[in-house]
């Protein structure tokens, strides 16, 4: 099958580029730099934007299918504002699919989000949930994922969380309570191969989670608890915590601002884990723990 990864370089487009090359598809890696990305031997690069729609014609003509991984970070604000999410991820996905739809692919593998609602809390859940419902009213054959939170080599969940929690003395708003289901990007990436190759996952929507529900502060632990540090969590009233993400947002070049404070009123968590579709067990998963005491 030629399959062409929009975000094929960024952080799960690498692992599912790998995992499609090996299982001997013809893949094409599309990104705005194609030259960057540790991509394997034999993984075609192509340069363009999914903000761009002329930009994707030529490099999807001759495909099969089409993995639409273009995202921005739920966990950071984009440089761009909020904003940035309606034009990446709504916007985005409706030149994929117009472009799909116009040299002929007939399938579509989105990547969505947990908890993904057009009429959402955040900008870049409303933002998911719009892109879903463009690729599932689209002529192509569709399966969509939603998985929690990714962690792996190169990946920014623990890296973020080294920053909003910091090691010794880590004020978290809530105290740290809001809960994530982390997923190990190589779990994940062959549940997507899977997905693409299997014509009975076609109109699926799957929610993916790890193998354990963990809360920030727990999170928060493991992770320096790996690198030979401790912490101990300081609740911050969630009404102070809104104040301060609040301003902090209006400062340029700030990390973060008040979307994500909305996001921690939410757990990320599935309702139903969907790994057994693939005939996953969550005991077959690697844990967040097992993962750092590994690396």
């Amino acid at each position: 099958m030629k399959i062409l990864v929009t975000g094929g370089s960024g952080f799960v487009g690498r692992y599912l580029c790998r995992e499609l090359k090996t299982r001997g598809h013809s893949v094409t890696a599309l990104s705005r730099t194609p030259s960057d990305g540790d991509l394997p031997g034999g993984v075609e690069k192509a340069m363009g934007d999914v903000t761009a729609y002329d930009s994707l014609v030529e490099p999807m003509r001759g495909q099969d299918a089409v993995i639409n991984l273009v995202a921005l970070s739920p966990l950071f604000k984009p440089s761009g504002g909020d904003e940035m999410h309606d034009r990446v991820h709504r916007q985005g996905t409706r030149n994929v699919v117009d472009a799909a739809e116009e040299v002929g692919i007939e399938r579509i593998l989105q990547m969505s989000a947990l908890g993904a609602d057009p009429d959402g809390a955040t900008a870049y859940i409303r933002a998911k949930g719009a892109a879903e419902e463009i690729v599932k009213s689209s002529s192509l054959r569709c399966v969509i994922f939603r998985p929690s939170v990714i962690f792996g080599d190169s990946g920014e969940f623990v890296p973020f969380t080294k920053k909003l929690a910091p090691p010794y003395l880590a004020p978290l708003p809530g105290g740290g309570k809001t809960r994530f289901q982390p997923v190990w990007v190589e779990d994940l990436v062959p549940m997507l191969a899977d997905s693409i190759e299997d014509d009975a996952h076609d109109g699926g929507v799957y929610e993916i989670g790890g193998p354990e529900r963990l809360t920030l502060a727990e999170i928060a632990r493991q992770v320096h608890e790996s690198d030979g540090r401790s912490t101990t969590v300081l609740p911050v009233p969630m009404g102070l915590a809104k104040i301060g993400l609040t301003a902090l947002g209006s400062v340029p070049g700030a990390p973060m601002g008040a979307d994500q404070y909305r996001s921690l009123q939410f757990d990320n968590t599935t309702d139903r884990n969907d790994i057994g579709t693939f005939g996953v067990t969550e005991s077959d998963l690697t844990t967040l723990g097992e993962y750092l005491r590994s690396h």
